[in-house]
């Protein structure tokens, strides 16, 4: 079964090769979206932006994000920082929120599906992904395939320069696209964000000392770097 729905501000989709997609899953995005979205007025990030709320008193599951978050700073010397921003913790949550909507299909006993919020796809079975180019939007860069994946991608192709270097708060140069592949969906989504924030010159060296996580980073000539373990189809 294959079902699509508009939630977060893009399209989720998610097919189901051995039955239904239950509606907790999508019910599970649009709470993510009600806590954790910054363009809705009465979230409790956009409260937290406004200064409405403290941290300390939000609730357990924003805490928990957000504590998260600050592991994930330090893990990336300040690349990514959800601060930077005015208090943006989308580059974790929708990973994030991915692997919790996989972990209601396991309980329902799905073994075969895939889920893609965005861009971020979380696979259970085996299954063979395309990355779009970053360049060429009717062309893939380049076919991963295997079992139980999870995928980010982080690029300016698609929402402009989104990503900034908090350190300088300029626009990374040398990148056009990361794709970081891994156990934990939020935590690859944080590394691909990080990892364009770096830009050409710093991110093939922190690449190649990611423990459990595979990249695949295209630059801006255009040259393919691919990390040793990436699941590219042979």
């Amino acid at each position: 079964m294959l079902r699509v729905e508009h939630i977060m501000g893009m399209p989720i989709v998610i097919e189901v090769r051995d039955g239904d997609v239950p509606e907790d899953v999508f019910d599970w995005f649009r709470r993510v979206d009600a806590t954790f979205s910054t363009y809705k007025d009465d979230s409790e990030i956009s409260r937290m932006r406004r200064g409405e709320l403290a941290r300390i008193d939000a609730s357990e599951v924003v805490r928990q994000v957000l504590a998260r978050c600050d592991e994930l700073r330090e893990e990336t010397s300040g690349f990514f920082d959800v601060d930077a921003v005015g208090l943006d913790p989308s580059g974790f949550v929708k990973g994030w929120s991915v692997d919790e909507a996989s972990a209601i299909l396991d309980r329902t006993g799905s073994r075969e599906y895939a889920i893609n919020a965005g861009g971020d796809i979380r696979t259970r079975g085996r299954w063979r992904i395309g990355i779009q180019h970053p360049l060429e939007p009717q062309a893939v860069a380049k076919v991963v395939e295997g079992d139980d994946l999870a995928i980010a991608t982080s690029g300016a192709y698609e929402r402009g320069e989104h990503v900034r270097d908090p350190h300088s708060a300029y626009a990374p140069a040398g990148l056009l696209s990361v794709t970081v592949t891994g156990p934990d969906l939020g935590t690859a989504d944080a590394y691909a964000t990080a990892v364009f924030a770096m830009g050409g010159h710093r991110a093939p060296n922190w690449i190649a000392r990611l423990d459990g996580y595979e990249a695949m980073t295209i630059l801006a000539d255009g040259r393919v770097l691919l990390t040793p373990g990436f699941p590219s189809a042979s």
